[in-house]
């Protein structure tokens, strides 16, 4: 995980809880307008990966568990985590790019409908991803993976002075390859090559050797419309367009993206695909229901997207006619840390992953709504373009005065807590009850984060070794670790 040289330990800031009435005067748990729909507050659940889902990406138990736990807290929005768009393996994770889906989360929905007496609206956010492999062994990379071309025995001749590389035969060429030394393969080896080496192979967008890679644009409209039409027919309130971090979206939108086939370059050539995608989804589900898009305010690395692509995205995307914008930040393959062999590379060990969820480690900006000023300047943008979309603060959320301080100054519309709601999902009825001194404050230290990067069902520290003999309940770890927060009694 990427770190500050000189780390200042924040402290969790102290906080007034509001009385029920001062509660329910604040902008906090007014009503707002998202499209077609009403949420009874402006509080919301931000998508959170549980890793609960089959194999094969069906709703279990444990999922319908997940989400009826949030649920129970009340918030105006819960967006169901990450579903793929698309009908390929993807492992545990929720999947939505076929009908046989379809039945376990209208299950889901009914849950979540039961579990808030329906004051809860429930969103879904649909994701597409391209393929990502496991960092290999340096002995099974130069024996099954590298494709040896005339360019490695000439790089092989210079390095060493010797011209008989340029004739020698590729079992000779990979046997040398395995043995040399980093700074000979730095030399020998391109860019593409070095990180599929020492990061795992991954696609890029900009990958248009690759047929599939090239075809995206034709096909990923159809797929998203497709899958978004499913989760209206599952009575879902919305879906939630990913279009941030370290998937395809993000790609197509990112300063990086340099295809040449007019996806890519100029701002509005990143914008195509994921506007081309909007209107098929727009048209598959009708006007008449919610559709937003999460995105970055800043990808934070180099070469990317900063607060003014973010800003263009934000105007555009109002004016093409998304319900709602949702701001994220950072959370990239580019700077991730190096992972090791055997394992996947993980978007969120670099300093855009940090930014993305900071922790109480941090620099003197310190981790609380670190991205606020970002999604300030993006409401702004939109709001002066005439627009009134709804826009959702996230990030380092974790008390009433803060949320409710950002909706004051009009620097976004809705507060999106999510490792808060992990570690409390009562917050929101907490709060509003005037019982906000009862609530489990995050820490921030990101325990939940790190399961979520060995892809081990997702917890929270202050509460899954709590009551382990509670009758009934599910654990993992061999009963080490429960499931679910305990339940909170009003």
């Amino acid at each position: 995980m990427w770190k500050f040289k000189n780390p200042i330990k924040h402290t969790i800031p102290a906080t007034r809880w509001p009385t029920a009435a001062e509660a329910q005067r604040s902008l906090l748990y007014q009503p707002i307008k998202i499209g077609p729909i009403e949420a009874n507050s402006r509080t919301w659940v931000p998508a959170m990966v549980p890793w609960r889902a089959t194999e094969d990406g069906f709703v279990t138990k444990e999922n319908l568990d997940w989400y009826r736990r949030f649920a129970s807290g009340r918030p105006g929005v819960l967006v169901v985590e990450a579903t793929g768009v698309r009908d390929i393996p993807s492992g545990p994770l929720l999947r939505i790019g076929h009908d046989r889906f379809i039945p376990g989360l209208k299950r889901l929905v009914e849950a979540v409908r039961a579990a808030s007496d329906g004051q809860t609206k429930l969103f879904i956010q649909i994701i597409d991803f391209l393929s990502v492999k496991r960092r290999p062994e340096k002995e099974k990379y130069f024996a099954r993976f590298l494709r040896v071309t005339d360019k490695h025995r000439r790089a092989l001749a210079e390095v060493t002075e010797d011209d008989s590389w340029l004739d020698a035969i590729e079992s000779k060429v990979r046997e040398r390859l395995n043995s040399a030394p980093d700074a000979e393969l730095d030399q020998i080896l391109d860019a593409r090559e070095l990180e599929s080496l020492r990061f795992g192979y991954r696609e890029h967008v900009t990958d248009l050797h690759l047929p599939h890679v090239r075809e995206l644009p034709q096909v990923l409209p159809n797929i998203f419309a497709e899958a978004a039409g499913r989760a209206r027919e599952t009575g879902f309130d919305g879906v939630e367009l990913h279009y941030a971090h370290a998937y395809t979206m993000a790609g197509f939108l990112s300063a990086l993206n340099d295809r040449d086939d007019g996806y890519g370059g100029p701002r509005e050539n990143r914008l195509r695909l994921p506007l081309e995608v909007f209107q098929a989804v727009r048209k598959s589900t009708g006007s008449d229901y919610t559709v937003g898009v999460r995105f970055l305010a800043d990808e934070v690395i180099a070469g990317g997207n900063r607060i003014d692509d973010a800003v263009y995205f934000g105007v555009e995307f109002a004016r093409a006619g998304f319900d709602f914008l949702s701001l994220s930040k950072g959370g990239k393959f580019e700077d991730a840390q190096q992972p090791k062999v055997g394992q996947a590379v993980y978007p969120y060990t670099g300093q855009s992953g940090y930014e993305c969820m900071p922790t109480v480690l941090s620099d003197a900006l310190g981790p609380f709504g670190r991205s606020v000023p970002l999604v300030a300047a993006i409401k702004q943008a939109v709001n002066k373009a005439g627009f009134k979309t709804p826009i959702v603060a996230t990030g380092g959320i974790t008390t009433f005065e803060q949320a409710e301080d950002i909706l004051q100054k009009k620097q976004a519309d809705i507060a999106g807590l999510a490792r808060q709601a992990l570690a409390d999902p009562d917050w929101f009825v907490k709060v509003k009850l005037g019982r906000g001194e009862e609530i489990r404050r995050c820490t921030y230290t990101n325990y939940c984060e790190a399961l979520d990067q060995a892809h081990r069902a997702v917890t929270c520290k202050l509460w899954d070794r709590v009551d382990l003999d509670e009758p009934g309940i599910a654990t993992v770890d061999e009963g080490r670790r429960r499931l679910l927060a305990p339940d909170w009694k009003a």
